[in-house]
């Protein structure tokens, strides 16, 4: 764990809050001696990193409407973004994780990489506040939105709408045909359909990622 405060550049006063970000629930399920997963400071981190992004886009890019602003946000805080993130600070190989998801690549799966990152920056919040947690956000996003007010991540679902809008009468729709797995490792399978016609098919830990991956691969059908 010193090892990763030395890289995100924060030392903790109480190195609980790290320790519970690092800790996956197949490891907490698996140990079973009251150890709490990170499940709620994921929950935590997501807010406040939501906050922290939309701060910053307010308050920097005062000439985007507000429906740029959150397409922007949403390509920020998306899985894609915070897995990458994730990867930057070494991530994966802190973790602690159960046998099954350690045999079976947890420690580079992106929804538990990312869940990992919005974990830590809760961390950080409880630990020290707002602004070391704003600052560590910070030192990820500005560097993407910063390159020439481009964005790496993409929403995929708003480039589909945008596309599909081009047509009045088509209708883009997404539809759950199925979900697997135990409580702290669901996967769900999205179609996205226009009108009646399958158009593509995605798989994610949540609902809303099956969804951009479904979209992402529309976009590919259609040569985007």
């Amino acid at each position: 764990m010193k090892d990763l405060q030395q890289i995100i550049g924060y030392q903790f006063k109480q190195e609980k809050y790290l320790t519970i970000a690092l800790t996956h629930s197949s490891y907490a399920n698996e140990v079973k001696k009251n150890i709490p997963s990170h499940e709620r400071q994921e929950f935590l981190g997501d807010a406040v990193l939501s906050i922290i992004v939309s701060d910053y886009l307010f308050r920097h890019y005062s000439h985007l409407p507000e429906g740029e602003l959150t397409k922007l946000r949403a390509s920020l805080v998306c899985e894609m973004a915070l897995c990458q993130f994730a990867g930057l600070i070494g991530l994966g190989g802190c973790l602690m994780l159960g046998k099954g998801e350690e045999n079976t690549g947890g420690r580079e799966r992106p929804s538990i990489l990312a869940d990992a990152f919005e974990a830590l920056i809760a961390a950080i919040y409880l630990d020290g506040g707002m602004e070391p947690a704003a600052r560590f956000v910070m030192g990820f996003v500005k560097d993407v939105i910063e390159d020439h007010g481009k964005v790496t991540f993409q929403d995929y679902k708003t480039m589909l709408q945008e596309i599909i809008q081009q047509n009045p009468e088509e209708h883009v729709s997404y539809a759950l045909v199925d979900q697997t797995g135990p409580d702290h490792d669901k996967r769900f399978v999205v179609e996205v359909r226009l009108n009646s016609n399958v158009i593509g098919r995605g798989e994610g830990r949540s609902k809303k990622n099956a969804e951009q991956m479904a979209a992402k691969e529309a976009l590919a059908l259609m040569g985007q």
